[in-house]
């Protein structure tokens, strides 16, 4: 089997090199990993403690950076690196202020290219988030003697573990890894079916990032004033089909107003001509339609958590399709109904948003804009769903705390 995860290896290096030919991308990811090892070998020298995080994505970093936060308090003299699979989560990061000495792209998974990464420092910790594991990455890790965990670890059925050719990949599990620090009991006892006993059930590290967003300074500039005494909606990292709800909003409904925050700015351009009397938020402030319009296009990246703050209802993307759900719980924690598409098999919290009657999945755009308009027509149904949103979040155990105590142990 390791012969043939070789193999795996050298056709995703083969195969996204080709596909960067056409994909602007993955051809970011390509080229930003031909600077990883140079920005280690600048940034850390050999003898440097070094504590690691890797995140496939931007919400896998969300999820790591409270313990990231609390590890790097405990250890102040140690030097940070977080690596990214993914473009989208790099972009996104390397612009912010942030606590990392060095942000990189994860070298692809051979041996030869991970063991002269690791080799540029220490490693004294390492974390990946979730479930993106590199198995060379993790036996050179072990081989240098770092201790490794998996913070907000997800197990669910489908994965190779459980199926009949899966026994190679649990075996560099129970050897390279810690312990595991799980999301959830099904998680927990799945991990534990296969032989991963290292483990305890913490719960999901994003509770605690959403809970401290509702302490900070959270005004953007205008909102206040465009949404005026109208109720309004939300729409979270928006695809097609959230559009739709908002376009179906507009005819169903005679009053509210719509703030649109697409998943990619490429989408502006589109929204402006489907919501003809729209504004750009980047013209808001000298724009005369300020006070006419009912429909408020984010054209700039870093504003949709704090503008859930301003939310009556959530309206949160990427569930109408296989994309993957965007995060529901910056919008939850402000005690705003959150409504979404059905398909988020890998968000546990969408059930358990659901369950206590916080938010609501639909099948389709149709039936997620009549539930919002009835939403916007009754003030105690509404109400009764911000309340719980809010306490659902409110009452989850701070995870953060249960896995820096395990760490220090």
């Amino acid at each position: 089997m390791a012969f043939l995860y070789h193999i795996f290896i050298n056709v995703l290096i083969f195969g996204m090199k080709v596909f960067s030919l056409f994909n602007d991308k993955t051809k970011k990811g390509v080229e930003g990993r031909k600077e990883s090892l140079q920005k280690v070998k600048s940034a850390f020298s050999k003898s440097d403690k070094v504590m690691w995080m890797h995140a496939a994505s931007l919400g896998e970093y969300e999820q790591g950076l409270p313990v990231l936060e609390q590890l790097k308090e405990k250890f102040p003299n140690h030097k940070i690196l977080v690596t990214f699979f993914s473009p989208s989560g790099y972009e996104n990061v390397i612009k912010k202020k942030n606590i990392a000495d060095v942000i990189c792209y994860l070298p692809f998974d051979k041996k030869s290219y991970v063991k002269e990464f690791v080799a540029q420092f220490s490693v004294e910790l390492f974390f990946t988030v979730k479930y993106d594991y590199w198995y060379n990455l993790l036996a050179e890790l072990k081989n240098k003697g770092a201790k490794t965990y998996v913070i907000s670890a997800l197990f669910y059925e489908s994965q190779s573990f459980f199926t009949s050719y899966g026994k190679w990949f649990v075996k560099q599990l129970q050897k390279n890894i810690d312990w595991f620090f799980h999301q959830t009991e099904m998680s927990f006892a799945l991990a534990k079916s296969v032989g991963l006993t290292k483990s305890s059930v913490t719960g999901d590290t994003r509770f605690d990032r959403v809970k401290y967003l509702r302490n900070r300074d959270n005004h953007v500039d205008f909102i206040k004033d465009f949404i005026g005494e109208d109720k309004a909606i939300v729409f979270g990292s928006s695809w097609h089909a959230e559009e739709k709800i908002a376009e179906d909003i507009l005819r169903g409904n005679p009053y509210g107003k719509l703030i649109i925050a697409p998943h990619d700015l490429k989408r502006v351009p589109h929204l402006t001509q489907l919501f003809f009397d729209a504004i750009l938020y980047s013209e808001i402030n000298h724009s005369g339609k300020n006070s006419e319009s009912r429909v408020l296009i984010i054209d700039s990246i870093g504003l949709l958590s704090k503008l859930y703050s301003y939310a009556d209802i959530a309206v949160v993307g990427g569930g109408f399709h296989d994309a993957g759900l965007h995060n529901i719980l910056e919008a939850a924690t402000f005690g705003v109904p959150v409504i979404f598409g059905n398909q988020y098999r890998k968000n546990p919290e969408a059930d358990e948003l659901i369950s206590v009657d916080g938010g609501r999945s639909f099948e389709n755009a149709g039936l997620a804009a009549d539930f919002v308009m009835f939403l916007m027509n009754n003030e105690d149904s509404l109400q009764a769903m911000s309340e719980n949103a809010e306490k659902f979040v409110t009452e989850k155990p701070d995870s953060t705390e249960l896995i820096i105590k395990k760490i220090l142990s």
